[in-house]
């Protein structure tokens, strides 16, 4: 399938550059090597070489770095990857306005564990019903890893706990959250009205792992005890550390949201520290040369749409298809 287009009088040949080329090139730099992307494309492992250096003898340059089995997108590669992109998702736009297919197309969310576990299937949900048709993949990692996909044109969008410096991203806000700290009901600290910093100090944590966002605000939050606290446990899941928690094992420092129907039942408690501040943003994480599909559009809108006027996460209501609000165990 080749691009035909012309360019008034500056062009008077059809392009050579075929849609399979570029979407063969763009597998490969996604994935970083031959063989994943013949795996995802569904094609050989030799068809999918043969296309790769096709393109590069076609126009006399290589676009990759050649490190063993695994390819690095070189200068020229990382020029052209964000320009392949948009171009393969206006031609999948087109070929399903073609075919009169409904829907926005397909959807590659990233999410980070607090949003992914809390808000993004519930919202995904609420997607799809108002696109019928529509295509969505959640990734739920943390920010780090989320950050890295977005980057590297993995996933169309991120919605992360965390901050990002990342030159080639844009970071825009979405919705205020807040963490606590927390304990077992019987915790010794637990109904004090006047904790402070140093109270916590000899306690036994249970934490997120480096390189999530609730780690980076936690870590910011204490950075001059950081050293003196006992972190017994790091774990990559909310769950995970609510049961440790529960069961006596220490207190956390995790989402609000999170913790909202156990602080209701009264499984856990909130510690209130005087003087800490835990407070951090969620985000939207965009490549800055992605093309905003109608299915991105849409998604985004959605995401504002049921945040609007919402101060904090933990006071979004969402509800299931029957109408009722949605209690997390």
């Amino acid at each position: 399938f080749c691009i035909h287009y012309r360019l008034g009088k500056y062009r008077n040949s059809p392009v050579r550059l075929t849609l399979r080329q570029l979407e063969v090139f763009a597998a490969i730099a996604r994935c970083g090597s031959v063989s994943r992307a013949a795996e995802a494309l569904s094609m050989t492992q030799s068809a999918t070489s043969m296309a790769l250096a096709e393109l590069e003898k076609q126009f006399n340059t290589r676009l990759f770095d050649r490190q063993g089995k695994r390819l690095q997108l070189n200068t020229e590669g990382r020029e052209l990857l964000p320009r392949a992109m948009e171009l393969l998702d206006r031609a999948q736009e087109l070929e399903d306005l073609l075919e009169g297919k409904s829907g926005t197309g397909s959807l590659r969310i990233g999410a980070t564990l607090t949003i992914g576990n809390y808000l993004a299937t519930l919202l995904i949900g609420d997607y799809m019903q108002q696109n019928p048709g529509s295509r969505v993949e959640l990734a739920v990692q943390n920010t780090s890893t989320i950050i890295d996909q977005v980057a590297h044109f993995k996933l169309d969008l991120g919605l992360v706990e965390g901050d990002s410096h990342h030159p080639d991203l844009e970071i825009t806000p979405w919705v205020a959250d807040e963490l606590v700290i927390f304990a077992a009901p019987d915790h010794r600290l637990a109904g004090n009205k006047n904790l402070c910093v140093d109270d916590l100090i000899n306690e036994n944590w249970i934490l997120r792992e480096r390189g999530s966002g609730t780690r980076q605000v936690f870590d910011a939050a204490l950075r001059h005890q950081l050293t003196h606290l006992k972190v017994l446990l790091e774990l990559e899941h909310t769950e995970a550390i609510k049961r440790a928690v529960e069961s006596g094992l220490g207190i956390g420092c995790i989402s609000r949201l999170a913790l909202k129907d156990a602080f209701r039942r009264g499984s856990l408690v909130p510690l209130e520290v005087e003087g800490l501040d835990l407070k951090r943003q969620f985000n939207f994480v965009l490549h800055k040369q992605k093309f905003l599909t109608a299915g991105i559009t849409s998604f985004l809108s959605l995401c504002r749409e049921v945040t609007e006027n919402v101060s904090r996460s933990d006071l979004i209501i969402l509800r299931k298809p029957d109408g009722k609000p949605v209690e997390y165990r």
